[in-house]
């Protein structure tokens, strides 16, 4: 293979997609462990639009699993919640490796004034007791008051409960109407043996690689977000990788690297499906906006914490993708006492036609994510156009 492989940008898009489990129609039989260890990991939200994003990440890959139904592998142990650029859930498999990140956000949290405080210290030690006496419990368990009303302000023990999860002496056990329940970690984590830590670093990298199919070294060293970027760079030096260049959606180029069996990849690269769907804001196709507008020209912003008045789009907008390409965005909202799905905000791509096709495929898709959310009815608040 010549130094510069170059990877046209249709290819780079299928690859992205077949990469993220979306190139598929989403039916037939499904391994949600499966799904979340090809994908890495699948990030948890508190919001629930319409439905929790955990739960519609899942679906868009498989419209027959249903809501909830990850928490069974969470407490059968075959996955782990903790931490990457957020809330995740993870395989098991990836634990061993997981060490450094423990060690990485328990040592970040530790250094923090709070922590550093007696009263701290205290707390940590009576609540680690108070879990390993009675077993798992809830943050509702205690009772700790914040002492100045501010903004995201965490009572003590809440601080201290995050202290100890970050840090992996406490472990997220089950969690019941989403509810997180604490144990020790060791009662939940199964034993591994030690992992050198180059060894998780070389680990990380490798598997950030395979499921990003190509990629830059932040894109790398940002995938699990556990590790500092010169430690990914380091390993894109001395692993044995394929220089690719990338064609971006506007025609330009940038330069990335590609795991060894790239040209199988490619020549095994499945067509993506017609399918039209809704993806959720923090689907894993789109976390990295750069990425995401580099290979599909799509300039998506989550603006649920922007001011109002200062949004371009709304609240909690979905992406609307169709074959290897967004045709637009959605803003919908659930109104589970009356079973509606209302669509609120629709806001067609520039340069893309909307005509009975396409509308009909939305439609479809709109009473499909209907029902998997409980509802019964999609009523339109806004134009069609």
């Amino acid at each position: 293979m010549s130094a510069a492989f170059k990877i046209s940008n249709r290819q780079a898009r299928h690859l992205w997609l077949s990469t993220n489990l979306l190139a598929e129609t989403p039916t037939g039989a499904f391994d949600l462990q499966d799904m979340i260890w090809r994908l890495g990991f699948v990030q948890i939200d508190t919001i629930r639009n319409v439905t929790r994003a955990h739960n519609h990440i899942l679906w868009s890959r498989n419209q027959n699993v249903r809501e909830g139904a990850i928490w069974k592998q969470l407490s059968d142990r075959t996955i782990f919640e903790h931490f990457t650029h957020d809330a995740s859930l993870i395989d098991i498999r990836v634990l061993p490796y997981w060490t450094r990140q423990f060690d990485r956000l328990g040592a970040h949290v530790g250094r923090s004034e709070w922590y550093q405080s007696g009263l701290a210290k205290a707390q940590i030690t009576e609540i680690r007791d108070r879990i390993e006496r009675e077993g798992a419990l809830s943050t509702h368990a205690f009772d700790t008051k914040v002492e100045k009303r501010e903004m995201w302000a965490r009572p003590p023990h809440k601080k201290a409960l995050d202290q100890m999860w970050y840090a992996g002496e406490l472990a997220t056990c089950h969690r019941k109407n989403f509810v997180k329940f604490y144990d020790l970690g060791k009662r939940v984590f199964p034993t591994h043996d030690p992992i050198p830590d180059s060894d998780a670093v070389d680990w990380l990298c490798s598997a950030a690689l395979d499921r990003l199919s190509f990629g830059t070294t932040g894109e790398i060293g940002r995938f699990w977000d556990a590790m500092r970027a010169h430690e990914a760079k380091a390993w894109c030096e001395h692993a044995d990788l394929i220089p690719v260049q990338i064609e971006t959606a506007d025609g330009n180029i940038y330069a990335a690297l590609a795991p060894q069996d790239i040209e199988v990849r490619l020549e095994t690269l499945p067509a993506p499906t017609t399918r039209l769907r809704i993806l959720n804001p923090f689907d894993p196709a789109i976390r990295d906006r750069a990425r995401l507008e580099k290979l599909f020209g799509f300039d998506y912003r989550n603006e649920m914490f922007v001011p109002k008045a200062k949004r371009r789009w709304g609240y909690y907008v979905y992406p609307l993708l169709e074959g290897d390409r967004f045709v637009g965005r959605i803003e919908l909202k659930a109104d589970r006492k009356s079973g509606d799905l209302s669509v609120i905000g629709f806001w067609p791509e520039s340069g893309t036609r909307w005509g009975a096709a396409r509308h009909a495929k939305l439609d479809a898709e709109l009473t499909r994510f209907a029902r998997f959310a409980g509802l019964t009815n999609t009523t339109w608040h806004t134009p069609r156009s």
